[in-house]
């Protein structure tokens, strides 16, 4: 009998027709994952390509220099729809971050998830003691974002509006991953609080420690000794001075917001003389010498701080302040208002962003009546200033467009920063926002927010009542019909 035609030889072919299906199996098992890991195809089909990245986060993250660590300290709890629902968008976004990044030469996105309670060790040894946050590191550098700045929230409906996350995480990425800290100089010599002072009521070693916490870098500065202002200076803070800056001083910081772009941030004490009137003045600001006084219980708290609740709308300093409803507590404060003499033209763009109820007055040797500019229902129904801002938008050789210039921000009180009062209320909050506003932490990327989609099915009774039918009876009927068929044309 020849071999070909026996029953060894079929079985030989048998098997050798197998280790050819498996080989060809594994191989295009091995090639699709090859091509799914190195060129894979990935298409957003929802509307207004919610799953991916805008052009300008990529271009970003192509020129990243260095590797970014993103902790998250989120989970994901059933128990609380609120955050579960922040940990799918959180997570989701991460995870097209990490994917865009993995083939760029020089820095990547690693991420990382950390429950602060069950991996206690872990947490210490990564300075994490947050729950609900999200911590980017780099080179030394760190910052914290809670949730909030991930989501507008409406506050009357107690909703979220929309989703900020890419244009928040691509701007903290870039401040983490930039070479150089920025540096916070402390004035003094005129008996301002100090950041190494632990006193209650006085010290702002607290606020030292949230400032060196987001990637910021600390020092003194006496003018009367250094008689200028370093080149590496990203803000002046001026804490509640107790003498009067000498006028030589005034002349450098007003060189300093006027030719260098400068950027201050003064909390004057009331009933101090400060000396700095001609650079308010530049700035179209006005500090009152007098003392705020309101008597309506319900903007004073318990221990008679003032309830500082009316913040001005859409602004990077307020927004989460709004959206949370917090309040700002301080003691004793002074007026602090726009100065609407000034020339419309000069370029200033003046804002006043907390403000006083309208009950509230300014007392120095008389009661000081309400501007005339100021009436009830304008943007702040507060009437009495205790914050202003002011920028100067500088024209560009005669173009449509501005550069931006110096930035000025007054806060007449500064024991809202100190060790007793920081971390009430939206105090701490407020200070934070206003820091990276006049750092130019609050960079406005090109990226529209993803609005949050909601579903909601509603079914009456009989509705609910025929599709659970459906699917306890209909659908297992339909499979043990064909099942039954099956088994009859197979028997026959």
């Amino acid at each position: 009998m020849n071999f070909a035609d026996s029953f060894r030889a079929a079985r030989w072919i048998r098997f050798i027709n197998l280790i050819l299906q498996a080989i060809l199996f594994l191989t295009l098992f091995a090639g699709l994952n090859y091509i799914a890991l190195q060129h894979a195809w990935r298409f957003d089909l929802t509307r207004g390509r919610q799953h991916s990245l805008s052009a300008e986060t990529k271009s970003y993250l192509e020129g990243l220099e260095h590797n970014v660590t993103i902790t998250v300290t989120l989970t994901n709890d059933s128990d609380n729809p609120d955050l579960a629902s922040a940990y799918r968008d959180i997570s989701g976004l991460l995870r097209e971050y990490a994917y865009q990044s993995r083939n760029t030469p020089n820095g990547k996105i690693t991420i990382r998830y950390l429950d602060v309670y069950q991996s206690r060790r872990e947490a210490e040894a990564l300075r994490i003691d947050q729950p609900n946050v999200v911590v980017l590191e780099s080179e030394g550098h760190r910052r914290i974002m809670p949730l909030s700045e991930f989501y507008r929230v409406n506050v009357k409906e107690k909703r979220k509006e929309s989703f900020l996350g890419e244009a928040a995480l691509t701007a903290a990425i870039l401040d983490v991953s930039a070479p150089n800290k920025k540096k916070i100089y402390f004035l003094a010599g005129h008996g301002e609080m100090r950041p190494d002072e632990v006193d209650g009521a006085h010290g702002l070693s607290q606020l030292r420690d949230e400032l060196r916490q987001r990637n910021y870098e600390l020092a003194g500065l006496d003018l009367s000794l250094t008689h200028k202002i370093p080149d590496d200076t990203a803000l002046i803070l001026i804490p509640g001075q107790q003498g009067r800056v000498q006028p030589f001083e005034q002349e450098l910081l007003r060189n300093y917001l006027q030719t260098r772009a400068g950027r201050i941030l003064l909390l004057l004490d009331p009933t101090r003389v400060h000396g700095l009137d001609d650079l308010l003045f530049d700035w179209g600001i006005i500090a009152y010498d007098n003392i705020i006084h309101d008597t309506s219980s319900a903007y004073l708290s318990d221990t008679g701080e003032l309830m500082l609740r009316h913040f001005k709308k859409d602004h990077y300093i307020t927004r989460n302040l709004i959206s949370s409803d917090l309040p700002v507590l301080v003691g004793p404060a002074r007026v602090v208002m726009e100065d609407k003499g000034r020339s419309p033209d000069d370029g200033l763009n003046v804002n006043v962003l907390m403000a006083t109820n309208d009950t509230a007055w300014g007392e120095t040797s008389y009661r000081l009546r309400l501007p005339a500019a100021y009436t009830p229902g304008q943007d702040l129904t507060g009437q009495l200033g205790v914050m202003v801002i002011s920028e100067r938008l500088k024209p560009a050789n005669n173009l449509p467009l501005s550069v931006r210039g110096g930035r000025l921000a007054v806060i007449g009180t500064a024991d809202l920063v100190t060790n007793n009062r920081i971390s009430y209320g939206g105090n701490l909050n407020l200070f934070l926002a206003t820091v990276s506003w006049t750092v130019d932490r609050d960079t406005q990327l090109n990226i529209p927010p993803r609005p949050i989609q909601r579903f909601q099915l509603a079914l009456s009774r009989d509705e609910l009542m025929r599709l659970r039918l459906g699917l306890y009876l209909v659908v297992p009927g339909m499979v043990a019909l064909l099942g039954l068929i099956v088994f009859w044309t197979r028997r026959n």
